[in-house]
């Protein structure tokens, strides 16, 4: 899943970048109101984190603007500001959570999860795709109720393939969700991974239908249909 965080103070973005990129999330910074409204409006965001009090834009404008705009992306205020009537302000310009300085990262990761857990079906917090499992809160996958293994990048590939079953992921749309814009991207990157993890979720599983399928000429998906 790919973050943006909108953040002027360099420390506290870059703690809350690395605290993310180490729970296997793709996290992009933007140090500005103006920079952080061209980089939503521009890349697909599965969630912005954005602080109130931003040089340039401030926070409310920057929330507002994206929801005139139809962005449904959810989006979480982070504000040294603890007033009722802030809050209301924040959530009232169309944030979807609220978050006051200083803070726990352990309540700002929930907050994250929470917030992208709301898209996905009725409660369900663990994703299934035929006997395939993945709980992104405990960073575990099952296949047959046997564990594997995987890296942060595989999981974080799987779990956006999960999120969007039986639908055809272009290159460009895994690219754009799973690696931030930081990131050494090789042309073979995607293929590579998308291979890393037939090894581990199709191939030891020779009796079981492969999961992970490639559309020749569009990208990838995985489902449960036959090929």
């Amino acid at each position: 899943m790919r973050l943006l965080v909108i953040e002027d103070d360099h420390k506290i973005a870059n703690a809350i970048k690395k605290g993310l990129a180490q729970e296997s999330y793709a996290v992009d910074v933007s140090f500005d109101g103006k920079d952080g409204l061209a980089t939503a409006l521009t890349i697909d965001y599965d969630l912005i984190i954005i602080d109130r009090m931003l040089p340039g834009v401030d926070g409310i404008k920057v929330c507002q603007t994206l929801r005139d705009k139809k962005y449904n992306t959810p989006i979480l205020f982070l504000t040294a500001k603890d007033k009722i009537s802030d809050r209301v302000e924040g959530l009232n310009a169309g944030a979807d959570d609220y978050l006051v300085k200083p803070f726990a990262f352990e309540e700002l990761l929930a907050r994250v999860r929470a917030l992208l857990r709301r898209p996905t079906k009725i409660d369900e917090t663990i994703l299934k795709i035929a006997d395939l499992s993945l709980d992104p809160a405990r960073f575990t996958v099952k296949r047959a109720e046997k564990e594997l293994k995987l890296s942060s990048k595989e999981f974080a590939l799987l779990e956006y393939m999960m999120r969007n079953p039986d639908r055809i992921l272009t290159k460009d749309n895994i690219i754009a969700h799973v690696w931030d814009y930081d990131a050494d991207i090789l042309p073979n990157t995607v293929e590579v991974y998308i291979g890393y993890l037939r090894n581990k979720i199709d191939r030891p599983f020779t009796k079981k239908p492969n999961l992970i399928q490639t559309s020749r000429g569009f990208g990838y998906k995985i489902t449960e249909l036959p090929e």
